[in-house]
């Protein structure tokens, strides 16, 4: 499907994740990508630095601006006051009515203001529900924002700012759907944001944030762009990423910095803890622990936050990166090991396998192999494609009048290995319809073999991720069973023999089996055995 909107299009895909471009008055901008917090006071690394770094977006607070440099923004105009040409966004105070409870501006006010100083991408004065709303009050936030969000589209008049539809709701996932299925409502709102999260994700809480992501997601059409507010470390951005979200803002860089910890895809750690840098960046190429602690506090605060916005930048582009190749399902379940709420949030990802796997590229012109690790793997979309199809599309060939299935045969594609090759020359066996069982996508038919991916990976299983492909192979053979007059099992590998046994077992009021256990893989001899069971079948 192409996703494309007057500002947004989406050029790559891999599982629900994107990589578009947004277009602004002020540049396009590559997604999914971050925004840097900006504090127009006081802003300890120069916006110059962080644009070296990769960074072409900021985002800043219009509220405080208004507060404290209304007249000089308005004079200057946001881009000039900053000395930043790229695209800026702000917010409104949202935040700050989050933490404070209130703020000194009304909802049209800030939104005028906004169109005023030039914002590329601008968000109403919403009312954040944050993480720790009853459900009271989390009704009350959605009704009072979707409000805000009605009386503010009398105000717009610039065609050229990006006006932001903010979701409410938080953790109750009915009032998120209510809200965002309001955006429908109001056209002149052409991006969306799910809502302060701050509160759940300062708790780690990245199942409950996995739920948020799908729900707006499910409810929106997908030309619009997602923005996630107050995205926290890095380590979390694949999964949110995996699921749609496009664009990230944090302040995690410099409230990190301040306490004096170090960004790391896989967490943070503390300066003072630490004996070497494990970094390349600049700064930890330049400096030694030793060096940076002899530092004064603000100077060493700017250098750390330098290096954590490196950090993230790096996370960015390997994201970008694997939507490319194609493999963000393996950036995933490498994350996913980095920490225990990471790997809860994986298996809470692999409920939404259908939303996941709607979204995700059947091919690219260009594929790499695929890795399969244990359970959580089965609900890769290349797998869940194939043993689907398999199960529910797959007709086999009227041509065949028996089925040979194969278990334990590791080399791949199937057609090309010894033992195929020896029977396909066998003319008494032309009839065979020969099937190889592969853990994980379980049946894998000749006339299959080569197709992308069940020749290019590389797997590991336990006994789980068997049970459940042997499962695949009794449905299969269930549903066919007035196809094939009888079915041999070759069993290769010992370590299956109680496995296929069993399977036989199941099957025999259904279908005549036959198990030929042949452990020394010699191919003219499973010849032999296999024409002496043809001839009293």
């Amino acid at each position: 499907m192409n996703v494309e909107s007057e500002i947004f299009e989406v050029k790559d895909k891999s599982l629900a994740g994107r990589i578009g471009t947004l277009i602004t008055a002020h540049g396009k901008i590559t997604t999914p990508t971050l925004f840097p917090v900006i504090n127009p006071l006081h802003q300890e690394v120069d916006l110059d630095t962080i644009r070296k770094i990769g960074y072409n977006a900021i985002i800043t607070n219009a509220y405080i601006l208004k507060k404290h440099k209304e007249h000089e923004v308005l004079s200057l105009g946001l881009h000039k006051f900053l000395n930043f040409t790229g695209p800026i966004m702000t917010d409104s105070g949202g935040y700050q009515i989050l933490e404070y409870g209130d703020v000194e501006v009304k909802p049209h006010e800030i939104v005028v203001f906004q169109e005023k100083i030039g914002s590329d991408i601008a968000v109403i004065l919403d009312v954040p529900t944050g993480g720790h709303a009853s459900y009271d009050e989390a009704k009350w936030t959605v009704e009072e924002t979707i409000r805000r969000a009605k009386l503010s589209t009398e105000y717009m008049r610039n065609e050229k700012t990006i006006w932001v539809y903010p979701v409410q709701g938080g953790k109750y996932l009915d009032l998120l759907e209510y809200s965002a299925k309001k955006l429908l409502e109001m056209p002149q709102y052409k991006m969306v944001s799910i809502g302060s999260p701050t509160q759940i994700l300062e708790k780690y809480d990245y199942q409950t944030l996995v739920k948020m992501i799908v729900t707006v997601k499910t409810t929106i059409p997908p030309n619009y762009p997602v923005h996630l507010f107050g995205a926290g470390h890095p380590m979390f951005f694949p999964f949110a990423v995996a699921l749609g979200i496009d664009t990230f803002d944090s302040a995690s860089y410099i409230l990190y910095a301040k306490d004096e910890r170090l960004i790391f895809p896989h967490g943070t750690l503390r300066l003072r803890e630490l004996k070497e840098l494990p970094c390349s960046c600049p700064v930890c190429t330049k400096y030694t622990v030793e060096e940076l602690l002899t530092l004064k506090k603000n100077e060493r605060v700017k250098l750390i936050a330098i290096h954590n916005l490196y950090i993230i930048w790096q996370e960015i582009k390997r994201i970008r990166e694997a939507i490319r190749e194609n493999s963000l399902w393996d950036l995933l379940e490498e994350r996913s090991r980095a920490h225990p709420t990471l790997l809860r949030a994986f298996k809470e990802l692999v409920k939404y396998v259908k939303y996941v796997e709607k979204h995700h590229p059947i091919s690219k012109p260009e594929v790499s192999g695929i890795f399969l690790y244990d359970k959580l793997s089965l609900n890769r979309p290349e797998v869940v494609r194939h043993r689907r199809r398999i199960l529910t599309k797959y007709v086999p060939p009227k041509f065949f009048e028996r089925a040979l299935i194969i278990f334990g045969l590791e080399e791949k594609p199937l057609t090309r290995t010894q033992i195929y090759d020896e029977l396909r020359k066998e003319e008494k066996l032309q009839k065979l319809h020969i099937l190889m069982f592969m853990p994980y996508f379980g049946l894998i038919p000749e006339e299959l073999a080569e197709t992308y991916p069940l020749s290019q990976h590389e797997k590991e299983y336990d006994e789980e991720v068997l049970k459940e492909s042997i499962n695949d192979v009794l449905s299969y053979l269930l549903k066919h069973r007035g196809k094939y007059s009888s079915v041999i099992f070759v069993i290769l590998q010992k370590n299956l023999e109680d496995q296929v046994l069993n399977l036989a077992r199941k099957l025999k009021d259904t279908i005549k089996v036959h198990v030929i256990q042949h452990y020394n893989k010699d191919a003219k001899e499973l010849i032999k055995k296999l024409k002496d069971h043809l001839h009293v079948m």
